[in-house]
């Protein structure tokens, strides 16, 4: 079984996560797979909650 030799520091693990943030179409930085939290939308769908309002 595979076992990690030394512990990763949190340091380390936060620069590897540093680069995940992807911009929407709004120019807004967001995570992938996930909703903007500017304007509400993801894959060109508004999924905002006034939006279905309207």
């Amino acid at each position: 079984m595979a076992v990690p030799k030394s512990k990763v520091s949190k340091a380390r693990r936060d620069k590897r996560r540093a680069n995940w943030m992807i911009k929407c179409e709004c120019g807004a930085y967001r995570l992938p797979h996930r909703i903007c939290p500017a304007c509400g939308k993801y894959n060109g769908r508004s999924y905002a909650k006034d939006a279905e309002a309207k």
